[in-house]
């Protein structure tokens, strides 16, 4: 007997199907020991000795594991392809020698990027040694976090009371975010102005153009400075007698596909095209490496989803050049497939991009297998697999110039023509910040030099340069990358972290940094500098990245980076609480004290007049306080801009005028109320109630403009027609807040939806929601043998769960909602009905010829519920239910 151990159970169930009846294969359930969380785990006195603890969920997992070993002829190791599953196997194999279960059993690594038949044969065909490079990174990276996050927190706590935690990537994350909103702050808008010409050619055609010359003279972004400029530049451009096209140049251009996804890739498009956070698209991508059940049959639908390889392998290439030319024709299919390589450093080459492991399964033919998240991941996979390979792109960019015959004035329009769409017609990348239009997407129409054309319309128009746009997670992550900062499949829990300690808010989906963010932040750049650096912690990456291609060794590192961090820590041992505070008041003041052009200083305490405000600690965090204290005891919580003692920004909120609206000419006005803030129209009179929309949380009272108030205050609004009923979906704010509307059902929107913005496609996906259930379509199983209704497994807000009617029963954590049987669901069911005390089904009516037996099979039925209430599985459901 062989024994295989993998990762999953939903794994161990599909690679036991294609091993067959001589190997038995185990789960772990992911990492089965850790460094316990206390002090000494790491003990660098000690060359760096790491004391391990296996952590009580696991110990069942390695119990079943060493009892397969009795008897075993060999033990496979195949956990994930990457440096964690390396660790998991070193650390099976580690226990097992500890407790002398293994002997003389040999022991083999296997690796598969997919879980498929023929993979999983041949990674059992070819088997190797446990990679002891690979483990000495891990260790190197294990030893290296727990050291600063257990020798610097400590610090923190003591030095800066209310902050959290700090970490060797996550403090860096934080001062990206940081310095972005520092950047924002200082920002000083500069004026600039544009000049729009609008005009017809001798067809008839409109042209929309920009000024480019003015008197012969180039003009650069910030030549018409103000209104003055920009009015002259309008009374030349419209004193031209005639304009004619004085040049037409056209330019053909060739667009390559991006190549397919890696990790990071994939975590940045999901965000931009989906909406999806980084940690939901991790697990949906697992769920589809783990795969779904096909013709009774458990199948891997993408390949493994950590890597930083663009690589794809011989086979992925041909099936997706067979797909194309059935698909889409020759046309569309390349001279030969398209060979790409990592621009990232280190990347591991040996393993492949992210992509479907079977190109012909279609999205609309796999889409009725899978839950809506599964389904847009997968066909945003399948979509840039296959485009990937797929002909370039053809576009003939077109630049036409018109002006008068002495030149004083210059138009250009900008525009393309997509000559052959290429990968175009299935897949283009999508973009953090992009513009509702572009001018060199536009499509111009036909002309030729020396055609005269007709001046319409001149127009100025007012702008200001624009401050940089806060991170996104799709930008974050491109960063953190950029630098060599981290590693993407450690991008998720990063970005998780930051916000479960409440360093940083997600607002409409753009990352701010909370003030106690930028306290820790603050505070890591003023004492432990070098720690937060960008190259500082790169070049580290580099190092790690030495040990497992065998170039470093692992305790030089650990030991190079130990003895300057610890000389670090030891001299903060004598900071005074006083000197913390300066130095944050130093670096912090611009921020929680902004002054505004010929205002007072906004240090000045409004309480005593002649005390100063600026930052003071206590043992429960930051605040802003008077200097005069104890005379003066005011203080305000640590808020922008708070004005008084008595709880900040919020209790001190006076009605806000934000201006009248053009239509009804009724003031609009933001105020607090006893539920929130809300935004108003006009005043309450005898017979009249004015109108009022609560205020998203996701916008802040003190700074939403009348444009924005109007725009909420003109809700619900219509975002389109339903492509299948025709109907309207409609966009409002309800009492249980934002919501979309559509043949009377409605659909609460999720948190990174903005009511104002949301457009039809995304819509539609919401209500189709509606239309499936709460917990969507499901599968049906079966139907209950005591009143026929259907029993459906369905995926929930909280994971998989079996409903019948009413009752609702969660699916154990180590259960495969795609194997859940019948049988097993009853039981299920049946433990959830006695919790609750649910009603039981009514019993079908038999025919009275039967009545005899129809007596005694209700009583066999209710011992059998009774029996399920005592199974392990039925227990684990209940609490997971509750």
């Amino acid at each position: 007997m062989n024994v295989v151990v993998v990762e999953s159970p939903a794994k161990a169930k599909t690679i036991n199907k294609y091993l067959g009846s001589d190997y038995t294969v185990l789960a772990s359930f992911g990492h089965v020991r850790d460094l316990p969380p206390k002090n000494g785990s790491v003990d660098p006195d000690s060359d760096f000795a790491m004391s391990w603890e296996v952590n009580d969920k696991a110990k069942k997992h390695i119990a079943e594991i060493a009892k397969a070993m009795k008897g075993a002829d060999h033990l496979y190791l195949a956990t994930d392809p990457d440096r964690e599953g390396e660790a998991i196997s070193w650390h099976i194999v580690e226990l097992l020698r500890e407790t002398n279960k293994l002997k003389d059993i040999p022991v083999s690594r296997v690796v598969f990027h997919e879980i498929t038949k023929g993979a999983i044969l041949e990674a059992m065909a070819n088997p190797r040694e446990l990679n002891r490079e690979l483990i000495d990174a891990y260790l190197a990276r294990r030893a290296l976090d727990y050291l600063v996050g257990f020798t610097l927190s400590p610090v923190l706590w003591r030095k800066l009371p209310g902050s959290r935690s700090a970490g060797r990537v996550q403090s860096v994350a934080l001062r990206l975010i940081c310095e972005r909103e520092s950047e924002i702050e200082v920002f000083k808008p500069v004026e600039f102005w544009s000049v729009e010409g609008r005009f017809t050619n001798q067809g008839g055609s409109p042209l929309t153009t920009r000024l480019t010359h003015l008197d012969g003279e180039k003009l650069d972004k910030f030549a018409l400075g103000d209104e003055s400029a920009a009015q002259k530049a309008v009374a030349t451009a419209q004193s031209g007698t005639s304009y004619k096209v004085t040049s037409v140049e056209r330019k053909t251009v060739r667009r390559n596909p991006q190549p397919p996804f890696t990790t990071s890739t994939l975590q940045q498009e999901a965000s931009r095209k989906l909406g999806f956070a980084a940690k939901r698209t991790m697990s949906t991508a697992q769920r589809l490496y783990e795969g779904i059940s096909l013709n009774g049959e458990t199948v891997g639908l993408i390949s493994y989803m950590r890597t930083d390889s663009v690589t794809l392998s011989g086979e992925a290439l041909a099936g997706s050049r067979r797909v194309i030319e059935k698909e889409y024709g020759r046309d569309y299919l390349p001279p030969s497939p398209r060979v790409f390589k990592s621009k990232a450093k280190n990347a591991q080459e040996a393993h492949e991009a992210i992509r479907p492991t079977d190109l012909s399964r279609l999205p609309a033919n796999i889409g009725r297998y899978l839950d809506d998240d599964q389904r847009r991941l997968y066909e945003l996979i399948w979509k840039r697999t296959l485009a990937s390979q797929m002909q370039n792109a053809t576009l003939e960019q077109v630049a036409v110039d018109l002006s008068t015959p002495d030149d004083a004035a210059r138009f250009r329009a900008n525009g393309s023509i997509i000559v052959f769409d290429g990968f175009l017609k299935l897949y283009q990348e999508g973009r953090d910040d992009a513009k509702d239009s572009d001018e060199n997407e536009r499509i111009l129409p036909p002309m030729s030099e020396g055609e005269t054309v007709t001046l319409n319309e001149v127009i100025p128009d007012q702008h200001f340069t624009q401050p940089p746009p806060r991170y996104t997670e799709a930008s974050l992550v491109r960063k953190l990358e950029e630098l060599g900062i981290g590693r993407p499949s450690t991008y998720a829990s990063i970005i998780d972290v930051l916000q479960a300690r409440n360093y940083v808010r997600l607002d409409k989906r753009r990352f701010e940094p909370e003030d106690r963010g930028r306290l820790v932040t603050a505070f890591l750049e003023n004492f432990f500098n070098t720690y937060v650096q960008y190259n500082f912690t790169a070049d580290l990456e580099d190092q790690l990245d030495g040990i497992s291609d065998g170039r470093i060794e692992w305790k030089k590192v650990l030991g190079d980076f130990w003895n300057s961090f610890i000389g670090a820590v030891d001299e903060t041992k004598d900071l005074t609480i006083r000197q913390v505070i300066d130095a944050l008041d130093a670096e912090l003041g611009p921020h929680f004290f902004p002054r505004a052009e010929n205002a007072p200083d906004p240090r000045i305490c409004p309480s005593c007049d002649d005390g100063r405000l600026g930052l003071k600690l206590s043992k429960y965090g930051a605040f802003i306080g008077c200097s005069n204290y104890p005379e003066c005891k005011y203080t305000r919580p640590l808020v922008v801009g708070g004005e008084n003692g008595e709880g900040g920004a919020d209790a001190a909120f006076e009605t806000r005028i934000l201006g009248t609206s053009p239509e009804t000419e009724e003031e609009v006005s933001v105020r607090k109320g006893p539920y929130g803030f809300y935004m108003q129209l006009g005043e309450a009179a005898k017979g009249k109630k004015p109108k009022r929309v609560s205020l998203p949380a996701s916008y802040q009272p003190d700074t939403i403009d009348l444009e924005t108030a109007l725009k909420f205050l003109g809700l619900p609004r219509q975002i389109g027609e339903h492509p299948e009923t025709g109907k309207v979906i409609a966009a409002g704010i309800g009492r249980f807040g934002p919501y979309v509307r559509h043949d009377g059902k409605y659909k609460s929107l999720e948190t990174d939806d903005d009511v104002l913005t949301i457009g039809i496609n995304r819509a539609v996906d919401l209500i189709a929601q509606v239309k499936s259930g709460a917990g969507g379509a499901g599968r049906e199983i079966g139907k209950h043998p005591d009143d026929d209704k259907k029993i459906v497994v369905r995926s929930g807000r909280y994971g998989p769960y079996v409903s019948h009617g009413k009752l609702n029963a969660s699916l154990p954590k180590d259960t495969n909602p795609d194997d859940l049987t019948l049988e097993v669901a009853l039981e299920l069911l049946a433990a959830r009905a006695e919790k609750v005390g649910a009603k039981k089904p009514a019993k079908k009516k038999k025919p009275a010829k039967k009545k005899a037996a129809a007596k005694k099979k209700p009583a066999a039925k209710k011992a059998a519920a009774k029996k399920a209430v005592t199974k392990k599985p039925a227990a684990d459901a209940d609490s997971s239910a509750a």
